[in-house]
């Protein structure tokens, strides 16, 4: 070595010396491997309770070391609507945030909260369980967005002897649906094998109103046999049931979300139980369910769910998955099925604010149902016209209510008038009506939409608080529920103006929209908007209608059906009616005869 080279290596060295003593960043400092991994260290250092549970289930697998320690640290999978948080330990969801969306309290929605949502999945390995949810796994990546097509992201367990667990996500660009599948090659599983998992989800509260949100919280299930079924939502006690039939999906449901399992191959014996602690505010439900999945060539695989209860939406992720948005009984779902969705969406597209299409919803329904609000008011107006006839009557017949009944049928013949002519119109919108009762609690597109003085039309409008709480009525003061109130009370008085109803039934007919009132106050403000607009387009109608009904026209009307239904023969319906009558009222004169002579 000559003296340049010696020279040269003695500047390097110093040079290393110089770096490494003062200027070298710190070991904290370093950039962090990509890699969860296990690492031996000191084995003083405090390990956190899932790597303590990590570290068990190695030692059932003939690994241990007490300077064992496991990345805890969470992974994270996201697309443009969600965002997911995998615990490295069991490949665990920790945490599940809808991004599009908020809380009632504009905070950040998580569907699933760490420490709010457990998972055990237990496979049968060479004759015993071995509960990989348990096991510490490793991953390439620390954070996955997805932005465009779908991606993919798998946790790695090797287990000793050759064998291999893998579990892996994959997520699309867009949407709430995530594809969970496991991989066990190389392990010797049990014949005919059947994973067992279980999970345990304590609901966050996300709206307003915790006892509206309680009473829309449930377990529901989709069997291929008996089809969509759920436990109560209203229950506040202990619910549970086990189902024997395969069942094709099964949800967590609340108001407006829900986290969902759906399987290819059918879930197997699958039992769920619900509870509500009243005491926790910041919990809707604790939900549970355990259930078995049947393992295909040493894998399992569904899908999950986690986004808003949107009739659209559920509709794409498997058949049947829409019955989560629940709208109403047989007759009135078709309705709202096929109609007020599909109407609501459509000016969902036309226009932004939701007060106006609720307007012009109401608009369009009373335009439908006006050849039926025609018929009826000239129904009523005709029984008005008749009034002093069947004052008459009921003056002749006193209290004998099936002679006056008799003679009120006779007229009604005589002059051409079907006494449930009026009836029948109005109980044609009654599925109409329902339809909708059912429809906007339940839209999660009014949810956070503000209208006027409601921030947000899918719970009640508070214009002020009562120091104490109104049985049935609560303790807040909704606006919407009061003028929706007062305008019945006013359309309930142009009917009484054209209708024969008189004494308590007419007294009744004020008494139902107060009744009404404290029903409603507690429910969404859209609804009781909705009834308001409709109440105050019903009176317009009504005066409208008016002005080209005359009712001296009427009673010429019925007087020239009087003189040409003289001679007329009557229907066989009419006969039978009739005959009907005249017997019930000879039987009671019967027993009114046997009375006396007791």
């Amino acid at each position: 070595m000559d003296k340049n080279q010696a020279t040269g290596l003695v500047l390097i060295f110093g040079i290393l010396f110089v770096y490494f003593t003062f200027f070298a960043p710190e070991p904290s400092q370093l950039p962090q491997n990509k890699k969860a991994r296990i690492v031996k260290v000191d084995s003083t250092k405090p390990k956190s309770t899932e790597s303590q549970v990590a570290l068990k289930a190695l030692e059932k697998l003939g690994i241990s070391d007490s300077g064992l320690v496991v990345d805890t640290a969470p992974v994270f999978l996201e697309n443009a609507d969600i965002k997911l948080a995998i615990s490295p330990i069991g490949a665990r969801i920790k945490s599940v945030e809808l991004k599009n969306y908020k809380t009632w309290d504009a905070k950040p929605l998580l569907l699933i909260s760490d420490g709010r949502f457990a998972q055990n999945l237990i496979l049968p390995v060479a004759g015993k369980s071995l509960n990989i949810s348990q096991l510490p796994y490793s991953s390439e990546q620390k954070s996955v967005k997805i932005d465009k097509d779908s991606g993919s992201f798998s946790f790695v367990c090797n287990i000793p002897g050759g064998g291999k667990i893998e579990q892996k996500f994959t997520l699309p660009a867009k949407g709430y649906t995530v594809k969970y599948a496991v991989n066990t090659a190389g392990l010797q599983l049990s014949d005919k094998a059947q994973a067992e998992l279980s999970y345990v989800f304590n609901a966050n509260q996300l709206e307003k109103d915790i006892l509206q949100n309680r009473t829309t919280t449930c377990i529901n299930y989709f069997q291929d046999v008996e089809g969509f079924s759920n436990l109560t939502e209203t229950s506040m006690t202990e619910e549970k049931a086990e189902i024997n039939n395969p069942v094709k999906w099964f949800s967590f449901k609340q108001k407006f979300f829900n986290t969902g399992l759906i399987s290819n191959y059918g879930f197997s014996n699958l039992k769920i139980k619900q509870i509500t602690n009243e005491a926790d505010t910041t919990s809707v439900k604790n939900m549970e369910a355990s259930f078995g999945v049947p393992m295909v060539n040493q894998t399992l695989g569904f899908k999950w769910y986690f986004g808003p209860n949107d009739f659209r939406t559920l509709k794409a992720v498997t058949p049947d998955y829409d019955k989560n948005v629940y709208l109403g009984w047989p007759v009135i779902n078709l309705v709202n099925r096929f109609i007020t969705v599909n109407v609501f969406y459509w000016l969902e597209g036309v226009v932004s604010n939701y007060g106006i299409i609720i307007i012009i919803l109401v608009l369009l329904i009373k335009l439908l149902l006006l050849p039926l609000s025609y018929k009826s008011y000239i129904s009523m107006a005709k029984m008005k016209v008749l009034k002093p006839e069947l004052d008459e009557i009921k003056a002749r017949t006193g209290d004998d209510m099936q002679k006056a009944q008799a003679e009120q049928m006779k007229l009604y013949q005589q002059v051409g008038i079907n006494p449930l002519s009026g009836c029948i119109p109005l109980l044609l919108q009654m599925p109409i009506l329902l339809a909708m009762f059912n429809f906007f609690p339940n839209a999660i597109e009014l949810r956070q939409e503000s209208f006027w003085w409601a921030p947000d039309l899918s719970t009640y409008d508070s214009i002020a608080t009562l120091p104490f709480k109104l049985p049935g009525y609560g303790d807040h003061v909704s606006l919407f529920t009061i003028l929706m109130t007062a305008s019945t009370l006013v359309l309930t008085w142009y009917n009484n103006q054209t209708s024969t109803v008189a004494g308590p039934m007419q007294s009744m007919s004020y008494i139902m929209p107060v009744v009404f009132m404290f029903i409603l106050n507690s429910l969404p403000a859209g609804l009781s908007f909705y009834y308001l607009v409709s109440n105050v387009v019903s009176i317009v109608q009504q005066q409208v209608i008016k002005r080209f009904v005359d009712e001296d026209q009427l009673r010429v009307k019925l007087e020239a059906n009087k003189v040409k239904n003289a001679t007329k023969k009557k229907s066989g319906f009419a006969a039978r009616l009739e005959e009907a009558m005249r017997m019930a009222q000879d039987a009671q004169k019967e027993k009114d005869k046997n009375k006396k002579g007791k």
